[in-house]
């Protein structure tokens, strides 16, 4: 059986959510907790995949044309919005580190922060 890939949105409400918990499949150990994540986690499957197929390529536009149907003009295309994709996903982590920053430090107010957050996710 084919193992799916995990979305890391919310199938209810579309929002980025987080890793709570994890489990060793060999030994049933399990632990939750909050764990931190990177950019990388939070690009679509679609990303992640180009991305692994063009690590996999030795970081080879070349190859990757080679081992795929894709021609140079598509390939630098999706490479030109997956970087454009992680720049923004980064640069919004920041931007929300630096709202709840001034939220820890009484600058703002839980409504004010809450607004600045939705407005930032575009919600």
């Amino acid at each position: 059986m084919k193992k799916k890939l995990l979305s890391t949105l919310c199938p209810c409400c579309g929002l980025a959510m987080r890793t709570a918990a994890m489990s060793c499949p060999t030994c049933q150990v399990k632990i939750e907790g909050d764990f931190s994540e990177t950019a990388f986690s939070k690009l679509t499957i679609e990303d992640q995949k180009f991305l692994e197929e063009y690590l996999l390529a030795g970081f080879s536009i070349k190859t990757l044309e080679q081992s795929s149907s894709l021609g140079y003009a598509a390939i630098r295309s999706r490479l030109d919005r997956l970087i454009a994709n992680y720049k923004a996903l980064a640069k919004m982590d920041g931007q929300k580190k630096a709202i709840l920053e001034k939220l820890r430090a009484d600058e703002i107010t839980v409504t004010e922060a809450k607004d600045m957050l939705e407005k930032l996710t575009g919600d």
